[in-house]
């Protein structure tokens, strides 16, 4: 059963940085948990699939981006269950060959393409009444059953401080749902406007022990510039741990110029959350080539 997936385990990582400050970085690879319904899209997508099945609903209506993993999760996590189903796609078709859609592809789900500014006045329950028969789940799978599922992506280790990436907010809301009192969540938005995910997250939890970071986004969300990729590469050299330049790539970006910044108290045990994503990488390389860029992965 897809949903039986537990984490994979948790890398510490040590760094020049690290030392000099006594902070502990973690890595927990929830990258590894399923190849294409990676990260924390497994976790959004669990509870939400299993109220379709309980509805009796055939199939499955999505939305995202061309290079959404979203998009790529549901698709698997459809085929893997026997769901049909549909995804909702931001742009013209003309402009979304590339390899995200054509994994999604490969894995049944079709495709409708709405423009940009129908995309973004979207009404979920409009789509809803126009397909009675599936079972509609937001952008980015981010809704209070969403939220359920990534509150178990927390486990019984120490650390003083999590950090997550931001799209939606919903991994973020579901993480704080689920740390103790005595410890803190920090959430690192990919989207330029990033500050909108505090109203999303205070939604669904009513503490105060978490805070976004928007500082990091590299000029909004699936922008990237050269310092980026380089991080990536670097990373990947040092820690053997790839990563997708997207969400997690930015969020270590800027743990990593936070630490030597000194914003985190010494002696802190840092968990940052490998959410996955690395689909991504294929069609960013082919955005990238003309450029004689690279990810490495």
């Amino acid at each position: 059963m897809i949903f039986d997936s537990k984490t994979q385990g948790v890398k510490e990582v040590f760094y020049d940085s690290l030392t000099e400050n006594n902070i502990r970085l973690l890595i927990q690879r929830e990258d590894l948990n399923n190849r294409y319904c990676s990260g924390n899209k497994l976790w959004k997508l669990k509870y939400n699939l299993l109220e379709a099945k309980r509805l009796n609903k055939k199939s499955i209506l999505t939305f995202g981006g061309a290079y959404s993993n979203h998009i790529v999760a549901t698709a698997y996590a459809c085929h893997y269950l026997g769901f049909q189903s549909l995804g909702i796609i931001r742009g013209e078709e003309k402009e979304q060959l590339n390899p995200s859609l054509k994994l999604a592809q490969r894995f049944g789900m079709q495709f409708q393409y709405i423009d940009r500014q129908s995309y973004r006045s979207k009404n979920y329950n409009d789509w809803q009444i126009k397909y009675p028969s599936s079972y509609v789940i937001p952008e980015g799978g981010a809704n209070e059953l969403a939220v359920k599922g990534c509150s178990e992506m927390i486990n019984e280790i120490n650390f003083d401080l999590v950090c997550v990436p931001v799209g939606t907010g919903g991994t973020l809301a579901g993480v704080v749902k689920a740390i103790k009192p005595n410890q803190t969540a920090l959430g690192f938005s990919s989207l330029k406007n990033g500050q909108f995910n505090n109203e999303v997250v205070a939604q669904y939890v009513n503490s105060s022990n978490w805070s976004i970071e928007c500082k990091y986004h590299f000029g909004g969300y699936a922008k990237i510039n050269k310092e980026l990729i380089d991080f990536i590469n670097e990373f990947k050299k040092q820690f053997s741990v790839p990563l997708d330049p997207i969400y997690t790539g930015k969020m270590f970006y800027g743990i990593f110029d936070m630490i030597k910044q000194n914003k985190f108290e010494k002696n802190t045990t840092i968990l940052a959350i490998h959410t996955g994503g690395l689909q991504a990488i294929n069609g960013m390389n082919e955005r990238i080539k003309s450029k004689g860029w690279k990810i490495e992965y």
